[in-house]
């Protein structure tokens, strides 16, 4: 490469983070460090990556929107029969890592799984603009196909067929996921690549706070 990878770095010094500052929830301190992302102006600041894996453990990840929070856990839209959708299937566990550079901060989660109410899936999906009601049908989502002119004349036929509705009706294929968590981690850059890392973790119904070397 024309670049020396090897010698990009960045001393981190904007805050720090001890465990007499966090909430004791995680959920609480999340929402209150996603405000933040959301007060600095970051560029979709509820882009994370989804970490899921096979039932044999083959890992893959990819970036999704983060599309609630609620006292249970994180919410994100999808289509169930693509490859992250058929993982969840098989081995209902995932993570989510949060990247706010800016800020100099990451937050990572790991948990288990589960299905939203279809109730709740379709309420998302008719809040959704309706070129992304007709995109959720158009794709085969993961699937080879043979050329994007594919899901043009899927994308035209629907366009017509609903062109006088407002909405389309939700594709049973789509719908909604909540990760429970059971650990979540605040990491917090610091100088020297000293940084802070408070880690919660679901201890006999409760959450203990801990402190993890970085």
């Amino acid at each position: 490469m024309s670049t020396d990878i090897s010698t990009l770095r960045k001393n981190y010094a904007r805050e720090a983070l001890s465990e007499s500052d966090v909430s004791s929830s995680p959920l609480v301190q999340f929402d209150r460090w996603f405000q933040e992302a959301l007060d600095a102006q970051l560029t979709e600041p509820n882009a994370m990556t989804l970490a899921t894996a096979t039932r044999d453990g083959h890992p893959s990840a990819r970036t999704v929107l983060l599309k609630g929070v609620d006292k249970e856990g994180f919410v994100f839209f999808t289509n169930y029969e693509s490859r992250k959708g058929q993982e969840l299937a098989d081995n209902p566990q995932a993570a989510l890592l949060f990247t706010w550079l800016e800020l100099e901060r990451q937050v990572r989660i790991e948990g288990m799984i589960e299905r939203i109410s279809a109730e709740a899936s379709e309420a998302y999906f008719q809040s959704r603009p309706k070129g992304s009601q007709i995109g959720a049908w158009v794709s085969p989502q993961s699937r080879v196909i043979p050329g994007r002119e594919v899901l043009e004349a899927k994308q035209q036929a629907l366009e017509a067929e609903y062109a006088h509705a407002e909405v389309l009706p939700r594709p049973t294929f789509w719908g909604g996921y909540r990760l429970l968590p059971d650990t979540v981690e605040f990491w917090q850059g610091r100088p020297s690549r000293l940084h802070d890392r408070i880690l919660y973790r679901r201890f006999a119904g409760a959450w203990k706070i801990e402190r993890l070397a970085p």
